[in-house]
């Protein structure tokens, strides 16, 4: 499998996205390139293979059956990935590098949404929010902990939908009043129905079984109206997966998040009314079209008395999530102080009277 990595035309060094000016950089000599610069640049490193046929995966491929070993363009370091992997970096030399055969074909995305926080952003956020988190443990905010920080393209599937949908139910209008002594009351039913045709575009689940889907989910939502034509060199600088979980498997999770949509959109649209009880309702996905994309995450794990915590920084709004562990030793020291101090306030209580 030929290995891509991006490098300066005036210094040689490597070429990375940078997501705070949206542009591409080298570190060593600060020169700054855009988007247009690089595709003209490196346009032999863009797959020729264009084909957005993605029925079905590819079903034999040596190069994923027989190992995973690759060489560094630059150092030539020996490289090793799982079989996902389609960008990552050299342990020795520390240069990005793409595996340009992992984006090819059927596995070949049609469109990327560039990250636009950078890392030492991501970790501002990180600071923030789970710096005010109370009793966790000591090292969870250290340096080694916050190294772990990466930034990954993660593949998802998008899904524009047709629906059909109808609902049922019993609205009330209900009005009081007073006359003299007397309050009454007046209410009064009506059987409601709603037909919709409604379409859901870019309803997202990823395609990614070694990530946990609800905390993709919890990442959402991201702007699809910057999102770019794919190119490889937006991969420069981060790591990227591609998809093992294909659109078949996750129709199910794009049918609920649609069911969900369509429901609540049947529902307000009734208004003027008391109250409304849905009787029934029902809602037929009638087609399907899918995009194959990447989107920008950052990552960070923790392990905790044998558990893993993994938290996800949306990589262009920059929407937090994940919950901390507890310090047992910190929660205890805690109650123990409490309790403490609950006894000297009724011991000093108790003298006093």
């Amino acid at each position: 499998m030929d290995t891509i990595q991006y490098k300066c035309p005036n210094c040689d060094g490597p070429l990375e996205y940078k997501a705070d000016i949206q542009k591409f950089g080298c570190e060593y000599c600060m020169s700054v390139f855009d988007d247009d610069q690089i595709k003209k640049m490196f346009k032999d490193n863009e797959n020729t293979d264009l084909s957005q046929d993605i029925e079905e995966p590819q079903a034999t491929d040596d190069e994923f059956s027989n190992g995973n070993l690759y060489s560094c363009s630059s150092c030539g370091a020996e490289i090793m990935t799982d079989a996902e992997t389609a960008a990552t970096f050299c342990v020795y030399c520390h240069n990005p590098v793409i595996l340009k055969g992992r984006l090819s074909g059927s596995y070949r995305p049609s469109q990327v949404l560039p990250f636009e926080l950078n890392r030492e952003k991501a970790l501002e956020i990180f600071k923030e929010v789970m710096g005010k988190k109370k009793f966790t443990p000591s090292d969870f905010m250290s340096n080694q902990t916050l190294e772990k920080m990466s930034g990954l393209y993660v593949p998802f599937w998008l899904a524009d939908c047709k629906v059909d949908g109808s609902m049922n139910g019993i609205a009330k209008h209900i009005r009081s009043w007073t006359s003299g002594s007397y309050r009454y009351t007046e209410t009064k039913e009506y059987t409601i129905e709603r037909r919709a045709r409604i379409t859901c575009n870019g309803v997202p689940a990823d395609g990614a079984s070694k990530i946990d889907d609800d905390l993709m989910d919890a990442v959402e939502p991201f702007d699809y109206t910057k999102m770019q034509d794919f190119s490889m060199s937006y991969l420069s600088g981060f790591l990227a997966d591609r998809y093992d979980v294909d659109k078949g498997e996750v129709f199910p999770r794009i049918k609920q998040k649609v069911d969900e949509a369509a429901k609540t959109l049947m529902n307000e649209s009734v208004v003027g009314y008391s109250t409304f009880s849905v009787s029934g309702s029902e809602v037929n996905i009638m087609s399907t079209k899918w995009r194959y994309t990447l989107l920008p995450v950052w990552f960070m794990t923790y392990k905790y008395n044998g558990k893993m915590y993994e938290f996800a920084v949306n990589g262009q709004s920059g929407k937090l999530v994940g919950n901390p562990p507890l310090s047992k030793k910190k929660l205890a020291v805690f109650g123990i102080a409490l309790a403490l101090g609950i006894s000297i306030i009724a011991a000093l209580g108790g003298s006093l009277l």
